[in-house]
């Protein structure tokens, strides 16, 4: 839409604008940012929760109950996208799957699956990463960005 108001709409595609504008239902943006944040804050329990049951069963500390707490999470999301479930979940919650680390093992998961009649080597390999390699390259780079600053305070701290 950003494009068709930059340049000048016909008479037509005015009218069809309008006539859009006037059939499309109202989407309830409240009620989905209540799923959303609700199921996002739900799996974020269910990892807090996973967290304390290795501190307390396991005898880790805080920092290394993380590692098995997300592959946890990790195993989990991606077997509920083998199953089927968590595409339902996901189209009740929207976004709110999406932002925790359960998104990003359904976004392997699933391109995973939906290309693996191409064969393991160019179907599943090939294209599993696909959606989640820009997520990779900007977390790679993020990374990459905060500890020049961090190295840098450091240095000049340090002077």
């Amino acid at each position: 839409m950003s494009n068709m108001k930059k340049k000048k709409l016909t008479p037509v595609q005015l009218q069809y604008d309008k006539l859009v504008k006037k059939v499309e239902p109202k989407r309830p943006i409240f009620k989905n940012c209540l799923k959303a944040f609700l199921v996002g804050g739900i799996i974020c329990a269910i990892g807090q929760g996973l967290q304390l049951f290795f501190i307390t069963y396991f005898n880790f500390n805080e920092k290394t109950a993380v590692s098995p707490t997300l592959t946890v999470l990790i195993f989990v999301s991606a077997l509920l996208t083998g199953l089927g479930v968590f595409d339902h979940i996901g189209q009740w919650a929207g976004s709110g799957t999406g932002v925790p680390i359960t998104g990003f093992a359904n976004s392997i998961a699933s391109a995973a699956i939906e290309h693996r009649s191409e064969g393991y080597v160019l179907g599943v390999a090939g294209n599993m990463f696909r959606l989640a390699g820009a997520i990779i390259v900007y977390g790679v780079f993020s990374a990459f960005v905060v500890a020049t600053i961090r190295i840098t305070i450091i240095w000049l701290g340090g002077m």
